[in-house]
C-alpha cells in the first residue's frame, strides 16, 4: 500500500487534534485542503495564523477581543448596571445573537468541574468579584450553561456575590437542564432571559 506523504500525513494529524474530528474526517479534510485553488488554501491558513498573533481576552471581561477591551465593553451604549455571567466567549455570541440582552458580560473561560481538575481558581471568578466591588451593577445574570457543573459554578459564585448589594438571577428553564447554550435556538433564548428569576 502506497504511503502518504510527509506533509499530507502531518496535516492530516493535526485535523486530527480537532475536537470532534476522527481519522476519517481528518483525511477528507486533508484532501479537500489538496484540491483547494493555493490561494483559498493560504487564506485559509493565513485566517488561522491571524487569530492566534491578533486576538487576545478582553482585560474587562475577558471576551475574544483584538484590542485590549472587547467591542462589547467599549459600547457606550450597553446597560451598564447588569452583568451577564457566562462560561465561554460562544456563550456570550449566543446571547448577542438573540437581541434580547444590552448590558455587559463577563466570561468565566470555563466551569468548575472538580473530576476534570477544574477549580474555581481557573476560572476568572476573582476578577468578576472585583467588577462587582468596583462597579455599579444592580443585577447580575447567572447564564451558566444549565448542567450539573454550570449549575454548581453558579451557586459558587451567588454565594461569593452575597456579601454585595445586588440581585442575582439565573436564566428562567426555557433551556433544559442538560443541553448547552450554544446549540439554544434565539427564541429559547430571548424567553429564558426576559423570564429570569431569583437565584
Amino acid at each position: 500500500m502506497p504511503e502518504l506523504t510527509q506533509s499530507v500525513t502531518a496535516l492530516i494529524d493535526e485535523f486530527a487534534k480537532l475536537p470532534g474530528i476522527g481519522r476519517k474526517s481528518a483525511e477528507r479534510l486533508a484532501y479537500h485542503v489538496l484540491r483547494m485553488h493555493r490561494a483559498e488554501a493560504l487564506s485559509l491558513a493565513a485566517a488561522i495564523r491571524n487569530v492566534k498573533e491578533n486576538v487576545r481576552y478582553c482585560r474587562t471581561c475577558y471576551n475574544l477581543a483584538e484590542e485590549e477591551e472587547c467591542t462589547i465593553c467599549c459600547d457606550a451604549r450597553r446597560e451598564r448596571e447588569l452583568l451577564c455571567v457566562v462560561e465561554q466567549p460562544r456563550d456570550l455570541m449566543v446571547l448577542e445573537q438573540s437581541g434580547s440582552y444590552r448590558g455587559l458580560y463577563h466570561v468565566l473561560l470555563g466551569r468548575i468541574a472538580p473530576l476534570e481538575g477544574v477549580d474555581p481558581e481557573q476560572l476568572t471568578i476573582d476578577a468578576l468579584l472585583g467588577r462587582v466591588r468596583d462597579g455599579s451593577f444592580k443585577e447580575i445574570i447567572m447564564a451558566t450553561n444549565p448542567t450539573v457543573e454550570g449549575d454548581g459554578t453558579a451557586l459558587h459564585i451567588s454565594n461569593l456575590l452575597a456579601e454585595f448589594p445586588v440581585r442575582i438571577t439565573r436564566l428562567a428553564r426555557g433551556i433544559t437542564t442538560g443541553s448547552v447554550l450554544e446549540f439554544a435556538n434565539k427564541e429559547i433564548l430571548a424567553d429564558a432571559l426576559s423570564g429570569r428569576q431569583e437565584f
